[in-house]
């Protein structure tokens, strides 16, 4: 018996290898996410008063509600780069669609603090795949304009984180619950949009010299390349954090009253936002490594001008502004200095997440034995060490990234 129509159904279901990875409505239905994940993220600060009344937690146990969405998104990001490559990626980013709305309904609905914990460390796994998954696509997906597309996909990150905090300021922390559930409900059309997106995507090639190329690169192993790519992601976001944790503690100890301290923290993540957008055309045309040494050159010396007071405010938007297309514009730049280790973008962004988590109580501990004023100071001293690490990043990539 012929096996004919079993061999015609399999070649009708296969993709032609020159499809595009998204369809123009997966593209909007993924930055439609990056908002969703954006607003999941800064949701929990504010809703901690509710948090604390509900369910009566002192303020560091209604701090966990964060802790376990970000230890989730580590979790997710490396379990589902196990899975990269091996499933279908509608499969991957389906299951984390559905992991972040059956976690948000979760944490809204939950009778209790533990289980309240034990579903925000679900949604924080679908955040990881998605942050991941999509990341990791858009690095590849779109040849020379991948730059230029991740930059676009992140700015709606922080239209979400910006969103997300307003939404419980009008509600009120106490209407949390509904605004979680609603977020959790908004997840579920995107999984409509999910056929838009190509479900294979072409693998690294296995020549003997892109292996080498991979292990040596002008005579650094590879080890160490993907060891500096971790550092500035660990560094940067930790800078990241750094400011907007402490630039109104900042800003009130050298005079500033508490409106405009927090009025100032909203335009520092604010022109995160810009800047990215703003990179995207010039992603086209200057390459992922100028951008990243102008970024962090721009972003030490605004932290430097952040220890004049009278030019703190504005300093520290310009770090938003430089310190934004650092992660986005740096994942491509990894595919080409490393195009066959496949894991590398899996550990920066989880490194990535690690450096918001440890950014908190490392900067505090120094704070203690420098105080408050010296703030920008040390921030500033990480950024020159996130642009050492990018000069060397240049040196020993410039081998793999001009051939």
């Amino acid at each position: 018996m012929s096996d004919q129509p079993t061999v015609q159904r399999t070649a009708a279901t296969q993709e032609p290898p020159g499809a595009p990875v998204f369809s123009s409505a997966a593209v909007v239905a993924s930055c439609v996410g990056f908002v969703l994940i954006g607003a999941l993220q800064a949701l929990y600060g504010p809703a901690i008063p509710a948090f604390r009344e509900e369910f009566g937690l002192s303020p560091s146990a209604a701090g966990l509600g964060l802790s376990a969405h970000f230890i989730g998104g580590v979790a997710g990001v490396l379990l589902f780069d196990r899975f990269f490559g091996k499933v279908g990626n509608r499969q991957i980013l389906g299951a984390s669609y559905l992991l972040m709305a059956v976690g948000a309904a979760g944490f809204a609905l939950a009778p209790n603090w533990p289980l309240a914990l034990a579903m925000a460390l679900l949604a924080g796994l679908g955040f990881g795949g998605i942050d991941y998954g999509l990341n990791q696509l858009f690095a590849t997906g779109f040849g020379h304009r991948s730059t230029a597309m991740l930059n676009v996909l992140n700015a709606h990150f922080g239209i979400g984180a910006i969103l997300g905090p307003a939404l419980v300021g009008a509600v009120g922390a106490a209407g949390y619950p509904a605004i979680f559930v609603g977020f959790a409900l908004a997840n579920l059309p995107l999984l409509l949009c999910l056929r838009g997106v190509r479900n294979r995507t072409p693998q690294p090639g296995g020549s003997a010299a892109a292996d080498t190329a991979d292990r040596q690169v002008l005579g650094r192993s590879l080890g160490s390349v993907l060891a500096m790519f971790v550092t500035l992601y660990v560094l940067h976001v930790g800078i990241e954090a750094g400011v907007g944790g402490w630039e109104p503690t900042h800003l009130e100890t050298v005079g500033y009253g508490a409106g405009i301290a927090a009025t100032a923290t909203s335009v520092y993540w604010l022109m995160m936002t810009v800047g990215r957008f703003l990179v995207a055309p010039i992603a086209l045309r200057f390459s992922a490594q100028s951008i990243i040494t102008v970024s962090c050159a721009g972003m030490t010396v605004c932290l430097l001008l952040a220890t004049v007071p009278e030019l703190a405010p504005y300093a520290y938007a310009g770090v938003g502004l430089f310190i934004a297309p650092i992660f986005p514009t740096g994942l491509p730049w990894l595919n080409e200095a490393a195009p066959r280790a496949r894991r590398a973008g899996a550990l920066v962004i989880a490194a990535s997440m690690v450096g918001g988590v440890v950014a908190g109580p490392a900067l505090g501990k120094a704070i203690e034995w420098s105080g408050v004023r010296a703030v920008p100071l040390l921030l500033g001293a990480i950024s020159a060490v996130c642009l050492a690490v990018t000069l060397w990043l240049i040196r020993s990539t410039r081998s793999t990234t001009t051939r």
